[in-house]
């Protein structure tokens, strides 16, 4: 299936998927996140996917984004058998699809590439800088991305990215795997998390036709309205945007505090602004997508 944004149209991607998978019982204090039940309880991670579908998404973003070889490596688990449960992150979103497909709507599956900061599990990928080269991110980064690409997914979906450096590694690799791929930074206010100007950052995408779609990230919902213009105005390319809840989390308590900030009507804002894709990223549910896809409809 041909990865692209029907003229005129608004896709609706899905929300936090490690949201939904905790919601359902499952303890992710782990260096893999939800990656560790891709071995511990993949019809779990189907059974998620398919919720965000029936709630009104059109995209599944996979169980994938901090699954990494090394991270794979610190639970025993060989090469060969981390490529496999990578294989596996595609095929129950794909799974998920089929189980819904009934209706006739067209879903996409989006390969999620997580940041290196990531794989690190410690937060990183909220401050990037992580003191690697361009050159060595790339490295780091192809090997993953060559096996979710020949997985057959729509689209790769490179996300939450903290800095422009990671952006150019993951940008360079994207041509010649034979996948598109949406590019999408994790953003505080109008600079990436390591304090660079969103237009440099969005700039980086340019000039590159393999990045269908250019925008944000697990940010605070109150600066996605910006950063669509923002992306717009510098690109020209269709505009994703899919902030988490607006809470905040305590890295010592291990928690998230304060209230949430995500409302499904904001996407209308969104929407108006020139965004061509919506949804959410961490601690927004499948109730919260649906309030996406009916704001998404009042819009027409």
């Amino acid at each position: 299936m041909s990865f692209a944004v029907p003229e005129g149209s608004v896709l609706i991607t899905d929300g936090g998927l490690a949201t939904e998978l905790e919601a359902r019982g499952h303890d992710l204090s782990d260096v893999l996140w939800s990656a560790r039940l891709l071995d511990d309880a993949p019809e779990e991670i189907k059974a998620a996917h398919s919720a965000f579908f029936r709630a009104g998404a059109s995209i599944a973003t996979t169980a994938s984004y901090q699954a990494s070889f090394e991270g794979f490596a610190s639970r025993g688990t060989g090469r060969q058998e981390a490529a496999r449960l990578l294989r596996r992150s595609v095929e129950l979103a794909q799974a998920a699809r089929d189980e819904v497909a009934s209706d006739g709507r067209q879903r996409f599956v989006a390969a999620s590439v997580g940041p290196y900061g990531a794989a690190l599990a410690d937060g990183s990928e909220y401050r990037g800088r992580y003191g690697l080269s361009v050159a060595e991110l790339r490295a780091w980064h192809r090997p993953r991305l060559e096996v979710l690409a020949e997985s057959g997914p729509d689209v790769l979906a490179l996300e939450t990215v903290p800095d422009i450096d990671e952006a150019e590694a993951l940008v360079s690799l994207v041509d010649g795997l034979g996948v598109p791929a949406w590019l999408t930074y994790n953003i505080d206010g109008e600079h990436t998390r390591a304090g660079q100007p969103m237009g440099e950052a969005f700039a980086v995408a340019v000039d590159v036709p393999e990045i269908v779609a250019v925008g944000v990230n697990c940010c605070a919902p109150a600066d996605a309205t910006a950063a669509v213009t923002m992306a717009r105005e510098v690109t020209g390319k269709p505009v994703i945007v899919y902030p988490n809840s607006g809470e905040g989390w305590d890295h010592q308590r291990h928690e998230w505090i304060g209230p949430s900030r995500f409302v499904g009507d904001l996407a209308h804002q969104w929407v108006e602004a020139g965004a061509r894709i919506v949804g959410g990223c961490c601690r927004v549910r499948p109730a919260d997508i649906a309030g996406v896809a009916r704001a998404v409809v009042s819009v027409g």
